[in-house]
């Protein structure tokens, strides 16, 4: 193995941990690295990328799927507005100007990581009345914390606007390519007022899905590179099997303030990028 493919594999370890605890999959990190770090075209960083968001997806869902931290009947029924929203993305393509859609987005994932802060005291959602939607197709659940030594009962509050904002989701992964985890825990933290641990686990299943479904439109376009592709995608799958080990022992209020950065740098790259900063 090279050097530069144990550089790849050290940085998509980093990845991978941040990605699983905080349900963004390994992209965020994954991008920037290889065109920054390692001079890689971005074509085939785009590439690899995805494939991190698979792997984080794949090492993190199988622990949080067995602790039952993930909730997939919110993750089934969501994935209906994110999928609907990427193929929208994608027919709408050549019709939007993609830098308005950067700063606007850029904007609401502000406002989100704002809406995130005013929260940070708290533990878990209080008093939230279950949406009648949340009780017709039991989205309701439980997940035993370890880092609370109890288990935690919670419902899900306005199932519609957290469907709308997924959908928004997908419409922004298919028309910028880009992933949309930021959003999808956005939506089911601040609209549907799940427990944060439950959007970070619920938000890494769902990633795997859409990105599955895109990775092999990136193979068809020969993006996707094994040298850079395999050290990417076996760093991120060994760190996001170590975070989704280290997200149950944190308490929210902790993931909460690592995420908000995450969402204040996101946001803002988004917004320098819609300016024609990049």
């Amino acid at each position: 193995m090279s050097i530069i493919a144990l550089k790849i594999l050290a940085v998509s370890i980093i990845a991978g941990i941040a990605g699983s605890i905080l349900g963004l999959g390994g992209g965020t990190v994954i991008t920037p690295a290889l065109t920054l770090l390692f001079g890689v075209d971005i074509k085939h960083a785009i590439g690899a990328s995805i494939i991190s968001v698979i792997a984080t997806s794949s090492g993190a869902a199988v622990a949080y799927i067995r602790d039952k931290i993930t909730n997939i009947r919110v993750g089934m029924f969501l994935e209906i507005a994110t999928t609907t929203g990427a193929i929208t993305g994608a027919f709408l393509g050549g019709l939007i100007n993609p830098n308005f859609l950067y700063v606007l987005f850029g904007m609401l994932l502000l406002y989100s990581a704002y809406g995130m802060a005013k929260k940070s005291k708290q533990e878990l959602p209080q008093n939230v009345q279950a949406h009648p939607l949340a009780k017709k197709f039991k989205l309701n659940g439980d997940y035993y914390d370890k880092a609370l030594e109890k288990n935690v009962v919670y419902n899900v509050a306005d199932v519609p606007s957290g469907f709308g904002v997924m959908y928004g989701a997908g419409v922004i992964s298919g028309l910028l390519g880009i992933g949309s985890g930021s959003f999808k825990v956005m939506a089911m933290d601040l609209c549907m007022k799940l427990p944060l641990k439950v959007s970070s686990a619920t938000s890494n299943f769902m990633m795997g899905v859409t990105a599955a479904a895109s990775a092999g439109v990136y193979l068809c376009k020969g993006d996707i590179d094994p040298k850079i592709a395999a050290p990417v995608a076996l760093g991120v799958l060994a760190g996001a099997t170590i975070g989704a080990k280290i997200m149950q022992h944190l308490k929210s209020k902790t993931i909460r303030k690592i995420f908000i950065p995450f969402l204040i740098y996101v946001s803002i790259e988004m917004i320098f990028k819609g300016m024609g900063g990049h």
